[in-house]
């Protein structure tokens, strides 16, 4: 599931900042996957993440877009251990 989270916001690049510009970013993110399971509490974490280390806005629903992508993760991961 990490992996898939972490490919995901790889791909996201809300700053066009290029490959590898958000490793930390995207730890703190999984880390927050963890704990989170509402897509909006999700979408306001990832915004303070990105923007505490560049200092940037990005709108919540460009944040929700993503949250909504990584919960979906999540709760098919939750799934398959489940079966």
């Amino acid at each position: 599931m990490n992996k898939k989270a972490a490919l995901l916001l790889e791909d996201w690049d809300p700053f066009s900042a290029g490959p590898h510009a958000y490793d930390l970013e995207i730890a703190d993110v999984v880390a927050e996957l963890q704990l989170l399971d509402h897509p909006t509490d999700m979408a306001k974490r990832i915004r303070e993440i990105y923007e505490r280390s560049y200092s940037l806005w990005i709108p919540l629903e460009e944040c929700m877009q993503i949250s909504y992508k990584l919960l979906a993760v999540k709760y098919e991961a939750k799934c398959i251990i489940s079966l």
